[in-house]
């Protein structure tokens, strides 16, 4: 079960309101539709949590870059709407498969040893074990994943973000101000 609900800065403080993603199936389906909550371009935060799993915040200001927090990239990469935000964070499948794709990993290029060779295995001055790591993408590991200051210049710092669990949106909505607001639309 998930809960989505957009919190708008206005003048007069936040404006709260539920939303569905049924019709989000990209990080740029979620921005257009947080701009669309935004009362005279001003900020939106867009919260999703499900169930105590996880939850993330997605920050659109005008025509900034979105910032994006989740709270366990693991747990948010196995649900649809999760998927949506660690893509953009670490990565999809897919890049990480052209990545590799790209690689010419038969052992043959200019300056390699043939395949089989000791020494492709080890680090020459340490000896140790090499492993090919993609830059970015593959299994996203438990944990934050993010912007840790998401949210700092409005009230909760890196250190309170993180030592979020339970009802984590409540805790935040509180810190900005719009706890009775957020309340109203769950």
């Amino acid at each position: 079960m998930y809960f989505a609900a957009l919190l708008a800065r206005t003048e007069d403080g936040w404006e709260a309101s539920d939303t569905e993603l049924d019709d989000v199936e990209s990080l740029a389906d979620l921005v257009e539709l947080a701009r669309e909550g935004s009362v005279d371009d001003d900020m939106v935060l867009v919260f999703i949590e499900q169930e105590d799993a996880w939850f993330g915040v997605v920050r659109v200001e005008e025509l900034e870059d979105p910032r994006i927090y989740v709270s366990d990239a693991a747990a948010a990469a196995r649900s649809s709407y999760g998927e949506i935000l660690t893509d953009e964070l670490l990565g999809s499948d897919d890049d990480v498969e052209a990545d590799l794709e790209a690689l010419d990993l038969d052992g043959t290029e200019d300056g390699e040893s043939e395949p089989g060779d000791p020494d492709d295995l080890a680090d020459e001055e340490s000896g140790a074990a090499v492993a090919l790591v993609p830059a970015q993408g593959g299994p996203a590991v438990a944990g934050p994943a993010g912007d840790r200051l998401i949210l700092a210049d409005l009230g909760l710092s890196e250190k309170e973000l993180l030592a979020l669990d339970s009802d984590a949106l409540s805790t935040i909505a509180e810190a900005l101000g719009a706890a009775e607001i957020l309340e109203a639309v769950r």
